[in-house]
Parts: C-alpha cells; sequence; structure tokens
C-alpha cells in the first residue's frame, strides 16, 4: 500500500511510495493502528501527564483564566476551545466533553520528531504567523534546534511513550505540550530535504532512522486566503507551473475541491484557504501568494 495521505493536493509528496508498513498523516487511523498509544488524543491525560492544573468540565479550577477545549477531537483539533476569564464565564461555556487546564504563555511551537522505541532521534521546529480568526499568514520551518523543547519535551516522551518506533507530532507553548499526534505534519514535508520521505519509509519497515540532515535549510510555507462563501475554481495547470519555476519555490498546493460547495470544506472563520506554497525564499514565496491571488479574486468577482 502507499503512504496514506487524504488531501489530494499533497499526494504529491509521497507519489511513487510503496511500503507494506502502515503509514499515514491522519489522526483517525493512527488512533486505530496504534491501540497502546492512542491515549495521548487525550489532551486531559496530556495535560495532568505534565504536571499542569487540569479537570474536566464539572470540576473546578482553582484560579482563573483558564484554557478549555474538547479533551479529545481528532477532526479540527481546536474547535470550541476559548479563554475563560472567571467563574462566571466558567460557568456560561460549561460543556460536555470539554476540559480546562492552565493558560499558558510563551511561543506556540508545531515538532516533527522521529522515535525509536520511545527515544526522539530528528527533530524540527516550525512557528507560525497568525493572521486572525484561525488564519496564519504563513509557517516558519526553522533549520535551528530548540533545545528546551528538546530537552523537557524529549523526556516525556522517553517517559510515557516507551516502545513507540514512528513519527510523531508536537505543538507545545512555552515548552509544555498541549497536543500529541502519532504522525508528521503533511504541509512541508518537502522542506524537510530530499531524501525525507524515504526515511520515514525505512523507519516505520525497519525500525531504524537513517536521515543525511547535515545541509538542512530553513523555510516558509505561506497560505493564501480568500473570503469565505465564494465558489473558486482551480487555476490553470500553466500557472501553477510557472511559479513553481519561479527561484525558491519548492512545491504548490492548491488546498480546496473545486466540485464541491464552499460550506462542504472544514475552514477557519477567518477565511477560505486556496493555495499553500512552499519555498526557501519569503520573498519569492509572498510573490507567488500574490500571483495566485490575482487569479482567484479577479475570478470570483467574474464569477
Amino acid at each position: 500500500m502507499p503512504l496514506y495521505e487524504a488531501d489530494p493536493w499533497r499526494q504529491q509528496y509521497f507519489v511513487g511510495i510503496e511500503t507494506a508498513a502502515n503509514i499515514t498523516t491522519e489522526d483517525g487511523d493512527a488512533w486505530t493502528w496504534y491501540p497502546e498509544q492512542r491515549w495521548v488524543y487525550d489532551k486531559l491525560k496530556v495535560a495532568l501527564s505534565q504536571g499542569l492544573d487540569a479537570g474536566p468540565h464539572g470540576t473546578h479550577p482553582p484560579r482563573f483564566p483558564v484554557f478549555s477545549k474538547p479533551i479529545t477531537n481528532l477532526k479540527g483539533m481546536g474547535v470550541g476551545s476559548r479563554v475563560l476569564a472567571s467563574a462566571a464565564d466558567y460557568e456560561r461555556h460549561e460543556t460536555a466533553g470539554h476540559f480546562w487546564m492552565t493558560l499558558l504563555e510563551g511561543r506556540h511551537v508545531s515538532s516533527d520528531l522521529a522515535v525509536v522505541d520511545g527515544t526522539p532521534r530528528w527533530w524540527r521546529h516550525v512557528t507560525g504567523k497568525p493572521a486572525g480568526e484561525g488564519t496564519f499568514d504563513y509557517w516558519t520551518i526553522h533549520a535551528e534546534p530548540d533545545a528546551k523543547i528538546e530537552k523537557c519535551c524529549g523526556a516525556w516522551v522517553k517517559t510515557h511513550l516507551a516502545g513507540y518506533t514512528g513519527m510523531l507530532n508536537l505543538e507545545t507553548i512555552g515548552g509544555a505540550i498541549i497536543e500529541v499526534h502519532l504522525r508528521f505534519t503533511d504541509q512541508w514535508p518537502d522542506l524537510y530535504g530530499g531524501g525525507w520521505v524515504d526515511a520515514i519509509v525505512r523507519l516505520y519497515e525497519t525500525g531504524v532512522w537513517e536521515f543525511a540532515d547535515s545541509g538542512r535549510r530553513g523555510g516558509y510555507s505561506v497560505v493564501l486566503f480568500g473570503p469565505n462563501g465564494v465558489h473558486y475554481r482551480h487555476p490553470p495547470p500553466a500557472l501553477i507551473e510557472s511559479i513553481k519555476q519561479m527561484p525558491g519555490i519548492s512545491s504548490v498546493q492548491i488546498t480546496f475541491h473545486q466540485d464541491l460547495p464552499p460550506e462542504q470544506h472544514a475552514m477557519p472563520p477567518g477565511g477560505f484557504r486556496l493555495a499553500v506554497i512552499n519555498s526557501f525564499d519569503l520573498t519569492v514565496a509572498l510573490e507567488a501568494r500574490e500571483r495566485l491571488g490575482q487569479y482567484f479574486f479577479s475570478a470570483a468577482v467574474r464569477g
């Protein structure tokens, strides 16, 4: 079977991959395939495992503000999340299946790591530039290590995921883990370097991590959003190919199904995700986004 990727615009990164191993970019598959580790999708357990104040709705936080979100949500992990500023706020938004936890401060980082028998063997860290209402302007894929995350979160992985071999994604705020995914991020695997996907396949097939990462480069994943409620059409292939030929551009994703109504897409409140441009040059990626935007928004006006 191939490495399983649900979104057709991201299948480009895994063309030609054939493996007998179970490798997926989907949390639902990971939950099914890894019963011993599926508890990590319980975000209340993850918070308590780090000694953070946390409890299900129906219990009383010792202090405010706190952060509230669903205990488990494999689709749209941030849906229903909010800050609760006071006891009155908590009572107003008390919801079955949600929990409260310490309101964390600091950098919000997404980290992909390769794990062998519970020990991290490789890390990459990504930060996003928010654009409001659940949208991001772009993500920066950092070439540099993050010593704080790798030390404290690496210790957590060794303690709680002994026996697990595979890819892992951790989301952290101020070095504390807020979400764990038994998979890697499928938006920018091309920015991790040549041979990285092959290294993943070997990891799942043999339990060995081998990846020549000495020439790693920083990269950017730039997103184009448009207004919600518009029925967009895909750009002509010639336009996509011309953008892919721009210096530093690594890939282009058109991130919606043109044969589905816009309301059938899961999108943030702040906009409809139209495209993602991966690049090693931020200036060029922003120029490419402008070119795509000219097509989409003029086409939307005509529509």
